[in-house]
């Protein structure tokens, strides 16, 4: 297999999306990038229960892409080995109207992970630099004070938002919260087909709407706006990851390559060690419990 270096897929210089690979053949069959993912899933399970006692750590995933990147699959096969409690996902989609009564940041807050477990967030809070950078009218949902139209939304507004972004990244990171993002890259053709499949395929008819089309329409406007923020954020502390995404079982070993690599950086991570009055009792506690038939 060819060997998965995670700065490969680091943002840290500014890219160009149109000009990075949504394929990436990593000289194995399908059936043995399976078995590898097992193995990184493994791996990464232990991981979250050594993280768990050492209580001092939580891990957000970030996943955003086009329609039909693979997240929902991404999060099912990458995270299927773990505890269940190890782990909570957040799917993100139109704010509700209580989440609209606060500040956009508010509903990804209250969603962060405890210490010891890992949180990912289907779609993120990066959605409000995207989708309304295509949809401006949407910001006139928030009731901004000083903002009454689109034409009130000026290029200062979005240069504010990457500012509070990377000032909630930088806070979460600095009180143990460890920030991965990722991006699937895929390539229109690509879309295409999985649009296609879901019209072909009845079980998976549920999956379509309309509203696709129309925001595939906006394929340009997408990558133009993805490329902007992902540039504008990409920081040591909160780093994005662009993922070829044109081959579902790639995209899912190398995103749990890269959570396992770098999470196993912190090496202060560690299960904590018997308070010693404990330990130089182990033996009678033992005795203790084999005489209480």
């Amino acid at each position: 297999m060819k060997n998965i270096e995670v700065d490969e897929f680091k943002v840290v210089d500014p890219i160009v999306l149109e000009k990075l690979p949504t394929v990436l053949d990593l000289g194995i069959s399908e059936k043995k990038k399976s078995k590898k993912l097992n193995d990184y899933r493994e791996d990464l399970s232990d991981h979250q229960d050594t993280m768990y006692a050492h209580n001092k750590y939580s891990i957000l995933i970030c996943l955003q892409g086009m329609d039909t990147a693979g997240k929902d699959s991404l999060i099912r096969e990458v995270f299927k080995e773990f505890n269940p409690r190890g782990v909570v996902v957040h799917s993100f989609k139109t704010p509700s109207t209580n989440e609209l009564k606060h500040d956009y940041l508010w509903r990804h807050y209250v969603a962060l992970p405890q210490r010891g477990k890992y949180g990912v967030f289907n779609r993120t809070h990066y959605e409000n630099v995207l989708v309304t950078r295509v949809h401006p009218e949407y910001v006139l949902n928030e009731n901004i004070p000083g903002i009454n139209s689109v034409e009130e939304i000026t290029p200062s507004f979005w240069e504010n938002r990457y500012e509070q972004i990377n000032n909630f990244e930088k806070h979460i990171s600095q009180n143990g919260v460890i920030v991965l993002k990722f991006f699937l890259h895929l390539s229109k053709e690509e879309q295409r087909q999985r649009l296609l499949r879901r019209l072909d395929k009845q079980k998976h008819n549920w999956k379509f709407s309309p509203g696709d089309l129309k925001e595939r329409n906006l394929w340009d406007k997408y990558q133009q706006f993805y490329e902007e923020a992902i540039n504008r954020t990409s920081k040591p502390h909160a780093p994005w990851y662009i993922i070829p995404s044109d081959n579902k079982k790639t995209a899912r070993l190398l995103v749990a390559k890269i959570i396992l690599d770098e999470v196993t950086r912190y090496k202060d991570i560690k299960e904590p060690e018997l308070e010693e009055s404990i330990a130089e009792n182990i033996s009678k506690y033992r005795e203790m419990l084999q005489k209480d038939i």
